[in-house]
């Protein structure tokens, strides 16, 4: 069977053997025939055609040029000896270099011979020349010239090398193993699917991928396995979700009471905006169709989901059910509780927070108010997911920047209760279409995409480290007005200790420029004790400090109204995902905010782009798509944890159309055939199962 060769370890492969495969396992993470097959070439090198030298040029890749050998000649010292040709075609002459197997290469390059060279084109001394280029004799009635393909080049290490597994060894062992398994390559896809989408077979594209003969056929290898991908991801997805709708019953919120009635009439400090009550909308008819309701809310840093969450949590509390709210750090679920609190007032529905930091005394008296149904919100940290805590009726979890959780901590909380509560999922992190498919594509999604009324944009401009002294006077304005200031310096673990030193030569000079009394700081970053960390953002919320200089601690969980400016040292280091969330830390009041970028003088295309986006736009969605672009979806906060992103062809960030396609399709087939019964849908039940074990569609009910 295909399955069983393709978990054949990769050491039992001709040419590989325990050594290499080894180094393979250790660098590559290539166990088995599976693994290498689908280790895929990066790129390929076009020798699909003949080039003139007239037509080189510096920027060229690897070149194949027909020519004749007009002379050569042994140069330099034993030390510096090389082996230098002059080639020449009807357009021009170039150079050939060896500075190795000179003795060799002699012998074969006789003056009046002609050749088919092929290597990179490079300019030395104002003319073209190429090392060590690669030499095929000419045959004039040979019936292929030259090596007429587009050449695989794959990923290696420097360790693999040593093992004479640079690209050329890969693309060795790529042919043996393709000329041992490719013939035993089951199809995974329907004939349907592949007539409807004009999709390749699997095994010419697996071939064709490796050894493709043309671009035509190339392209086509890469369309039928990024469709693979996508499709079985989506699969995956939507069967889950499914499962999930048709076998769990989810508790009913029908009643609309006086907890979110009183609230909404009497509590609510601001006109909810249009996208505030069209995601309320959404998911009050998801808590009435006795269906378990897993949503995510998406909204930018600002937009109100908590205020959503609380009158979903009300309405919860309306229909008998306790709600809980689990957010990953202590500061987060500090501020969730302490703004839920000043929202709610006193006396209005019971709450408490629980974190790793709370006394065992109070812990106990919260455990037997939870289990008594007496304590109606539950706020904290993965605390909440403790075997210890137990709720009488819990009815709606409420999960803050899901990424930072795993999958089984999550399910944790589902387990609390007989009827799986609803899961509303909440993240500050605006999602690209597209990656919100592929990451959530098990969830219902809401967006809010409108800022509450009164708040104005954030104002950014972008500032060279030669601008500070303008900086300087800015931030002094800011606090004569009675504001309050953020500077926030980059932590990045490969450079820590360099880091640190910037932090701590960046505090000096506000120190220096903004000298005590007359001025207070707050100093915080992650070499700090908890309790010291506490209490330097305290200071900072309570106005008792007008400027806080920072590592990106404060990234999420400081909600100071006051605090109108945020300036980011280096800001050329960041990500502009964690640029646009640091932006969001100011802007909370009505007053007019900013953001200062402060950078070096020499930066990247990359970073240019994301320093010119941040001044140019306030919108998280525009930003998220052009992140997607620059960095490409694996390095997206939060497609690690997700576990499935494990996409070795398919860039959703550019295969938006296939994307869609893929899912549409996934669609239609489980609308026809949702347990995949029929025979047409085997292929597809054998593969999921194969690749799932242990998950069975009959479960299905």
């Amino acid at each position: 069977m295909a399955e069983q060769i393709l978990k054949t370890p990769v050491e039992y492969l001709k040419g590989i053997g325990s050594q290499r495969a080894e180094i393979l396992k250790k660098d590559l993470r290539i166990f088995t025939y599976d693994d290498l097959l689908h280790h895929y070439p990066f790129r390929y090198i076009d020798r699909t055609r003949f080039y003139k030298i007239r037509e080189l040029d510096p920027d060229l890749p690897s070149v194949q040029i027909l020519g004749r050998i007009i002379s050569k000649e042994i140069l330099g010292d034993k030390h510096t000896k090389r082996l230098v040709a002059k080639f020449k075609d009807d357009t021009g002459s170039i150079e050939l270099v060896w500075f190795q197997s000179i003795r060799w290469i002699d012998k074969i390059i006789q003056p009046g011979s002609v050749f088919i060279v092929f290597g990179k084109p490079v300019i030395f001394n104002g003319h073209f020349s190429i090392s060590h280029p690669e030499l095929e004799p000419y045959q004039a009635n040979a019936e292929n010239r030259g090596n007429l393909t587009l050449q695989p080049v794959y990923s290696s290490t420097e360790k693999l090398k040593q093992f004479n597994l640079d690209s050329k060894g890969l693309q060795r062992a790529q042919a043996a193993l393709i000329d041992q398994v490719i013939r035993q390559i089951k199809e995974t896809l329907p004939d349907y699917i592949l007539n409807r989408h004009k999709l390749i077979g699997l095994q010419k594209a697996l071939y064709n991928i490796h050894f493709p003969e043309n671009t035509e056929i190339l392209k086509a290898a890469e369309t039928r396995l990024k469709f693979d991908e996508l499709f079985f991801i989506q699969l995956k997805l939507l069967r889950t979700k499914l499962v999930r709708t048709q076998k769990f019953k989810g508790a009913l919120f029908n009643t609309v009471g006086n907890n979110f009635n009183t609230f909404y009439s009497e509590k609510l400090p601001f006109e909810l905006t249009a996208a505030q009550k069209r995601v309320i909308k959404e998911i009050r008819q998801d808590t009435q169709r006795g269906v378990q309701m897993n949503r995510l809310l998406q909204g930018d840093v600002g937009s109100g989901k908590t205020v959503v969450a609380l009158m979903i949590m009300l309405l919860a509390i309306d229909n008998g059910y306790q709600a809980c709210i689990m957010a990953p750090t202590e500061i987060l679920a500090q501020q969730h509780y302490l703004s839920i609190k000043s929202l709610l007032g006193d006396g209005f529905v019971s709450i408490e927070i629980l974190t790793g930091s709370t006394l065992k005394k109070a812990r106990t008296s919260l455990h037997q108010r939870l289990e008594s149904g007496e304590l109606d919100i539950l706020v904290g940290t993965h605390a909440l997911i403790e075997d210890a805590v137990k709720f009488k009726n819990l009815g709606l979890v409420v999960i803050d920047e899901q990424h930072r959780f795993g999958v089984e901590q999550r399910a944790k909380l589902w387990r609390k209760n007989i009827i799986p509560p609803h899961v509303l999922v909440m993240t500050a992190t605006p999602i690209p279409r597209t990656l919100a498919m592929t990451l959530y594509g098990d969830l219902d999604i809401s967006v809010i995409n409108e800022l509450p009324a009164g708040r104005k944009p954030i104002k950014t401009v972008h500032l060279y480290h030669s601008q500070r002294l303008r900086m300087f006077g800015f931030m002094r304005e800011e606090i004569a007005k009675g504001r309050q200031i953020y500077i926030v310096y980059p932590l990045i673990k490969e450079s820590e200790k360099l880091d640190l030193l910037y932090l701590e030569a960046g505090i000096q000079s506000i120190i220096d420029e903004f000298p005590m009394p007359e001025y207070q700081h707050s100093i915080v970053h992650g070499k700090l004790a908890a309790k010291e960390k506490a209490s330097e953002m305290q200071r900072f919320v309570k106005g008792e400090t007008q400027i806080m200089v920072a590592t990106t601690v404060i990234e999420v969980g400081v909600n100071v109204p006051n605090a109108s400016v945020m300036i980011i040292e280096n800001a050329e280091r960041f990500g502009l995902s964690q640029l646009h969330q640091l932006r969001g830390r100011v802007g909370r009041g009505a007053e007019q905010s900013f953001c200062i970028l402060m950078s070096g003088n020499k930066l990247s295309s990359d970073a240019r782009t994301r320093l010119d986006t941040m001044v140019r736009t306030n919108d998280g969605f525009e930003i998220a798509e052009i992140d997607l672009q620059l960095r490409g979806p694996g390095n997206i906060e939060g497609t690690q944890q997700s576990g499935v992103l494990d996409l070795k062809l398919a860039d959703i960030s550019i295969d938006q159309k296939l994307l869609a396609d893929a899912r549409q399709t996934v669609i239609q087939v489980l609308e026809d055939d949702p347990e995949l019964k029929s025979e047409s849908n085997l292929l597809l039940k054998q593969y999921f199962e194969q690749k799932s074990p242990g998950i069975s569609w009959d479960k299905i009910s």
